[in-house]
């Protein structure tokens, strides 16, 4: 279960406010160059009386942006009238991860989405995942967690969900991700909702709160497409809980469903070098088909490493740097499954 221990951070917002509130979450943070600092993390609070809330929360890993800029771009838009209820945009949850462009914190090197539900007594990223778990996710209906591929991944642009035992909630979990009208939708199994996931979304689930995710692009930068499905889906999605107006909603393409599953889905580099994709983004591939030859530059008449796919399916995933190391994920497939949520 959730911590229940109080949060010494604190909001300069106050959520039961009518209203848009801007200002900052406090982590008090005692260093050698500011004795009584705190940290900033800042939050954006969209209220207009009795309603359903949304928690719209990016930034959990520094170097995913697509997702700041959409949240930054609905604080500066979206207005109280027209709502109803409440509206909680968290664009840099990691602050000192997003200020650092990283995925992990240059404070600890923790992974926030792998520290929930964090620790009011731990270390920086633990306590950011605490106040998210004990005074955050409790106020939401919904919370969508906006991700991309980082400086390491490239996506093709997605929405996901989990599967649950709760098959109920599994049905409301999947008509909001049917919502947000993406082009391409992703399930995978399992984890979500139980003590083994230290995700965002899965501390919603643990609480009964529906959770979905997003892999919008990534490689460091912000892509346009990308960026341009999720505001579409942000929006979207709002209309569904009921917070906009279905006048609000925005038509997209019939969402394509996939699913992601275990080990033989991804592939990894088995030697280290300058690695040589001979697939791309989107291609249908062959379990035994060629994806990757791994060279050694160092000793260039070597023979590359070879790595090949495990199954058939198509490529959702791309690793970005030339240089790997054994161990990396150079790529991860879904497999096409209209059937999944039949009835």
């Amino acid at each position: 279960m959730t911590e229940k221990r109080r949060s010494r951070m604190s909001a300069e917002v106050d959520f039961e406010r009518d209203g848009k509130q801007t200002g900052f979450i406090r982590l008090f943070h005692s260093v050698h160059a500011s004795a009584y600092g705190f940290i900033p993390i800042p939050v954006v609070v969209i209220r207009n009386g009795a309603g359903p809330t949304a928690l719209l929360v990016s930034g959990t890993h520094g170097d995913e942006y697509e997702g700041q800029v959409t949240l930054c771009n609905l604080a500066k838009s979206l207005e109280p009238s027209q709502i109803k209820g409440r509206v909680i945009l968290l664009p840099m949850s990691n602050f000192p991860a997003a200020l650092a462009g990283r995925r992990t914190s240059p404070i600890d090197e923790v992974n926030l989405n792998r520290a929930f539900p964090g620790n009011p007594d731990g270390s920086i990223t633990q306590q950011i995942a605490h106040y998210i778990s004990t005074e955050l996710i409790p106020l939401a209906d919904i919370v969508f967690d906006l991700h991309s591929g980082g400086s390491s991944l490239r996506y093709v642009p997605s929405v996901l969900m989990k599967t649950n035992a709760d098959k109920a909630f599994e049905k409301r979990t999947f008509a909001a991700m049917q919502a947000l009208a993406a082009p391409l939708a992703y399930v995978s199994e399992g984890g979500q909702g139980t003590g083994q996931d230290q995700t965002l979304g899965g501390e919603a689930v643990r609480q009964g709160i529906i959770a979905l995710g997003c892999e919008m692009g990534g490689a460091g930068t912000v892509n346009p497409t990308a960026l341009h499905i999720i505001e579409r889906g942000v929006r979207n999605l709002l209309v569904h809980v009921g917070i906009l107006p279905e006048s609000a909603r925005i038509a997209g393409e019939p969402t394509r469903i996939t699913f992601v599953g275990g080990a033989d889905y991804f592939v990894y580099a088995n030697e280290g070098g300058v690695w040589e994709p001979c697939v791309e983004l989107g291609d249908m591939v062959r379990a035994g088909q060629l994806a990757a030859r791994i060279h050694t530059p160092e000793t260039p008449w070597a023979p590359p490493a070879e790595v090949h796919f495990a199954r058939d399916g198509m490529v959702l995933v791309k690793r970005i740097p030339g240089r790997t190391v054994r161990g990396d994920c150079l790529f991860h497939l879904c497999t096409d499954a209209p059937e999944l949520m039949a009835g």
